[in-house]
């Protein structure tokens, strides 16, 4: 069935829901207070309950990014070829290929569900040492080989070692540094504003509004950043930061960077400290570097007080370069 028209919400009825309570059952959540095809309490409860258990916002509704999370959930390891192409086959069943293919050594970056080049690559190189046929396409033949080998270094282990490597090698400072300062819409002033300081410490930094986080991901990517800093507006006063993270992995350079900025960020404002937590929303899963999403508010407050957010973000981030891999 191809995507409903999203997004769904208590009260909603029909096929569309159907088929969602459908993946949610598959998923092995409990709607059964629910009559079929109707979003009621249950079907909302347990939207939510998923939705915090991938890391994404859980509000009960389904939308877009819940809806490809639920997609991606109903895919186990063998039932469909995996190989690299575009666009990008993503899936629990890729999740698990990485985490089989981490085991044994071969695939040292994070586990994140997205077959790209490094994952191909690392089909390949197993396939090579297991003397199959080294075409990139985990089939069964493949499979079949991961379930006759034994497991070695967790891959989470694996991911963030490389990851601390690649932050101690980096320079303490921000000059040379390339920023990504991206944002939805709404926060034109801030954005700039923050660019310009961190321009004043010597980084390249980009700035790039767009309402598809995902394709903020891809410039960032194109732009080959160091850290990207995504800026979201609240109603609720404060400063919510998010970073990437899985069960099995988080990001080192992600967590202390948000840190850094809800101790500053929410003084600025004139709040009390702010939140910092691991989640897989798309524009922190897909950057392939430092990255950090950071919702500010409420509006009123925000923007009476620009430039002195600008300065803290600007602190935090000197500060995170400096001892980036420290404590």
């Amino acid at each position: 069935m191809s995507a409903p028209a999203l997004p769904l919400a208590r009260g909603a009825a029909g096929e569309a829901v159907r088929d969602l309570q459908r993946r949610l059952t598959r998923a092995g959540y409990d709607l059964s207070g629910d009559e079929p095809g109707s979003y009621g309490e249950h079907t909302a409860r347990a939207v939510a309950q998923f939705q915090e258990a991938r890391g994404l916002r859980a509000d009960d509704v389904c939308g877009s990014q819940t809806w490809n999370a639920l997609v991606e959930a109903g895919y186990g390891l063998g039932d469909r070829l995996l190989y690299e192409r575009r666009p990008m086959l993503r899936g629990d069943d890729v999740a698990e290929l990485q985490t089989r293919l981490g085991d044994l050594g071969f695939f040292a970056d994070r586990v994140d569900g997205i077959l790209g080049p490094q994952t191909a690559a690392a089909i390949t190189d197993f396939q090579r040492n297991a003397g199959l046929t080294a075409d990139g396409i985990c089939g069964p033949d493949t499979i079949a080989s991961l379930n006759r080998v034994q497991r070695r270094t967790p891959p989470a282990v694996k991911a963030g070692v490389v990851e601390r490597e690649r932050l101690r090698a980096g320079p303490r400072r921000l000059d040379g540094r390339r920023i990504v300062v991206g944002q939805l819409g709404g926060l034109d002033a801030l954005a700039s504003t923050i660019a310009r300081f961190l321009q004043d410490q010597g980084a390249v930094v980009a700035t790039w509004t767009h309402p598809d986080p995902s394709a903020q991901a891809a410039e960032a990517n194109g732009f080959d950043a160091d850290v990207y800093l995504g800026l979201d507006l609240g109603d609720d006063p404060g400063c919510r930061c998010a970073y990437y993270g899985r069960p099995d992995y988080e990001s080192t350079g992600g967590r202390r960077l948000a840190e850094r900025l809800i101790e500053a960020v929410p003084e600025a404002i004139g709040e009390g400290p702010g939140t910092a937590r691991p989640m897989q929303l798309p524009v922190l899963r897909e950057t392939r570097m430092v990255a950090v999403w950071c919702e500010v508010g409420p509006p009123s407050r925000v923007v009476e007080t620009t430039a002195a957010i600008g300065r803290a973000v600007v602190r935090s981030f000197v500060d995170w370069a400096a001892a980036a891999v420290e404590g």
